[in-house]
């Protein structure tokens, strides 16, 4: 091409995972990227129009439709047993709220996102884009795929009931779910019941010619910054080690405020990475698309209708799975077997946990859910960042949400004897999932080819900032500073407020990206079902958020008016709130009638409503305001009006929608005494089991045990290996710190009931 960006499509099917495998799609706009993810890997994605699915494609593996009912698609599963299905629509089948009409808005306000977004003291902020059904894609995706490598292992497929609603709780950011280390393993949507002050965890400053922001999580980052600002006496006291201690510091902020303010945002870069400073600049999406590292990764591509979009989220054997391309003809797949009773998707499966903070937990924990055996390995010298904790013992409600179904191994990888044996342990696994920056498994000998050696059969599923090539592929990459470089920080602002950025509370793209990365690793075992061929997929973050908002790549684009008028209004309490939104011009008479807004009947097309806008929130928010958020939401919905009350994460518990979709679940931990809340499910489905219940480790926690198992090793051999420090068994001080947390609270409690 003459701008350099290379043609869609150029990746041939028959390098693709998913090559032979066919998809019937009968899905509305919004639903359309759960197929897609599919499409890149190598599906024929066959698209239906027709209101009957009678006659379907007889080499169909998976059917997804949000245009026919459940029973159509059980219809189809009597003669197919071995077909997977999917019904998708916003809220499921058997939601109280499944005859509302939901928005991207709508599901933000239902999911509890819109509550964390925006600035204290303000109204809550409508998050950009179509976050909240892009990302519930992924979750849908990973269980189709799932579902799909054991039908055809089993002959048994599935029926799913999806909800945008659920995929958007559980992949966006699961107030419930894990957490970025900035928590200190708390949920994140108890800290506070109103939005983030801005600003506090992770800065954004002015500097010459733009924004910049930093991100210091530990101490030896801060010893960093530190260093770069010259070592001023003021702040030399070892108390700034503390997180904390940094952030409450006014006098702190101020003076890199001051040290950053004459410089570029692409000098301040380059001496951060120097100094190891965590650091990003504040760019548009435009500056991202269009920078060196995203063209010499190739990751956008300009389509046969001339738009710039996304080059796909995923490279597989180091080969990127963009849009385009003509897929192989269907019917690649026989069964490969039979089995009598249902079964979690990756039951008989070993999965090597190398991840940290939230994407490397989630991905290993998506396998364990679904039956696989995680090992986590990690060891005392360099523990995972979510093991930060406001308990001594390094338990927490985010730790133990995110690292459910998994056991812990402490193994030396910086040793000798402890990389033999992992190799050992790789030998005996099907999936290594990691997460560190590009290198880090190499410089301590463990990079794929030398894990391709051990077992070429192996599955090694990866994911870095920025990718493992390119000249950011070095860039220390927390969500935070993702964010920052791809675009999404500084379009996430008020209206007409450009430097509110609000932001700060999001873990995206962590938790979706955690998905993809599980969607990969699952296409290539199902590529090994009949290559016994293992291979490498790898998910860059910042791509997934440049795929997400393609629209916005033109820096035009993103000037736009937003696509959901009309925003979210203040109703009857304390700081409660309803979305309204309008997306037709039927809707658009339909809330003239319903809140009495006689003069908006006349505004008969959008420019003319935009151009009134003022009079239009005054009218709505005198409406909305002498009713509670239910209520106006109920009335609007009646009247064919999308709309929602916002909802904050305690009140999802008990919430009608999530208790007769049985959501959420309660879950005891040994060494907590806090409930821990859980997902019940992937998606709702009767032919899976229920995901099961084991706590999530310590660290070490069952380092003896678990290697004894996979290396056959007796007892003599294992502590030998303990004594030598090739093995971390689990501290004896952590457990005495766990069992008197336990004790304590036990005893408190006691004393609370005894005394009342």
């Amino acid at each position: 091409m003459a701008d350099g960006l290379p043609a869609a499509g150029s990746v041939p099917a028959d390098d693709r995972p998913l090559r032979g495998i066919v998809v019937v799609a009968a899905l509305d706009a919004c639903f359309r990227p759960i197929t897609r993810y599919l499409a890149d890997l190598g599906a024929r994605v066959v698209t239906w129009d027709a209101d009957s699915l009678a006659g379907l494609p007889g080499d169909a593996h998976v059917v997804v439709s949000s245009r026919h009912d459940a029973g159509d698609l059980a219809g189809l599963r009597a003669d197919r047993p071995d077909l997977v299905t999917m019904r998708a629509s916003p809220f499921g089948s058997n939601s109280p709220l499944a005859g509302w009409k939901a928005t991207d808005p709508v599901i933000h306000a239902l999911s509890s996102e819109l509550s964390r977004s925006g600035i204290r003291g303000r109204e809550p902020l409508l998050v950009p884009g179509d976050l909240a059904f892009t990302c519930g894609a992924s979750q849908a995706a990973f269980a189709l795929v799932a579902a799909l490598y054991r039908a055809l292992q089993t002959g048994q497929g599935a029926h799913f009931d999806f909800a945008a609603l659920d995929g958007a709780v559980q992949a966006l950011d699961p107030g419930f779910g894990v957490n970025g280390s900035a928590t200190l393993g708390r949920a994140i949507g108890l800290l506070m019941r109103g939005r983030p002050k801005p600003g506090v965890q992770y800065p954004i400053f002015r500097c010459r010619d733009g924004h910049v922001r930093i991100c210091l999580l530990s101490a030896r980052q801060w010893r960093a910054m530190f260093a770069w600002l010259g070592e001023p006496a003021e702040f030399s006291d070892p108390e700034f080690d503390k997180t904390n201690v940094r952030f409450a510091s006014r006098e702190l902020n101020a003076a890199i405020a001051a040290f950053f303010a004459p410089q570029t945002r692409a000098q301040l870069e380059l001496d951060g990475q120097r100094f190891g400073v965590p650091i990003s600049a504040v760019n548009s999406f435009a500056e991202f698309a269009g920078s060196d590292h995203v063209r010499e990764r190739q990751a956008v591509v300009r389509g046969a209708d001339g738009a710039v979009r996304a080059n796909g989220v995923l490279t597989i054997d180091g080969q990127r799975m963009g849009p385009g391309g003509e897929p192989a003809p269907g019917g690649r797949f026989a069964l490969l077997g039979t089995a009598a009773e249902a079964r979690l998707p990756f039951a008989g499966l070993r999965v090597l946990d190398l991840g940290v903070i939230v994407v490397g937990a989630e991905q290993a924990r998506l396998f364990g859910d679904l039956g696989a055996e995680v090992l986590k390995v990690e060891s005392r010298a360099f523990p995972d960042g979510n093991r930060q904790s406001y308990l001594k013992h390094g338990m927490s409600v985010s730790f133990a949400a995110g690292h459910r179904n998994k056991r812990s191994a402490g193994i030396d990888l910086r040793s000798p004897a402890g990389r033999a044996l992992f190799l050992r342990l790789v030998a005996q696994a099907d999936v290594v999932c990691s997460n560190f920056k590009p290198g880090t498994l190499d410089k301590l000998g463990l990079g794929a080819e030398v894990l391709r050696r051990a077992n070429p059969a192996i599955v090694l599923s990866e994911s870095s900032a920025f990718g493992d090539s390119g000249p950011w592929s070095g860039r220390m990459g927390y969500g935070p500073l993702v964010r920052a470089a791809t675009g999404l920080t500084r379009e996430w602002h008020y209206p007409g407020d450009p430097e509110s950025f609000s932001d700060s509370i999001t873990i995206y793209p962590d938790h979706v990206v955690g998905r993809i990365c599980a969607i990969g690793s699952t296409a290539l075992l199902i590529r090994r079902l009949l290559s016994q061929k293992g291979g490498i997929a790898h998910v860059a973050q910042a791509e997934v958020a440049l795929d997400h908002f393609s629209s916005l790549l033109d820096a035009e684009a993103s000037q736009q008016a937003p696509d959901h008028p009309w925003g979210v209004y203040p109703a009857d309490g304390d700081d409660e709130w309803c979305v309204v939104t309008v997306t037709s011009d039927a809707e658009w008479q339909a809330l003239c009638e319903v809140t009495g807004f006689a003069e908006g009947a006349g505004l008969a097309t959008r420019d003319d409503r935009l151009a009134a806008k003022a009079a239009i929130d005054d009218h709505l928010a005198a409406w909305i305001a002498a009713r509670d958020k239910e209520q106006a939401a109920r009335e609007l919905q009646a009247a064919g009006v999308p709309a929602a009350p916002m909802l904050r994460l305690a009140e999802l518990l008990d919430h009608p929608h999530y208790v007769a979709r049985g959501f959420f679940r309660r879950e005891s931990h040994p060494w907590l005494v806090e409930e821990v809340r859980g997902e019940r499910h992937i998606v709702p489905s009767d032919q899976f089991p229920p995901i099961p219940l084991g706590p999530a480790p310590l660290l070490g926690e069952h380092t003896e045990a678990a290697i004894a198992e996979w290396l056959g090793l007796g007892p003599d051999e294992v502590r030998a290996l303990c004594e030598e420090g090739v093995l971390e068994p689990l501290d004896p001080r952590t457990r005495r710190q766990a069992e008197e947390h336990v004790a304590a609270r036990a005893t408190t409690a006691q004393e609370a009931g005894t005394h009342g």
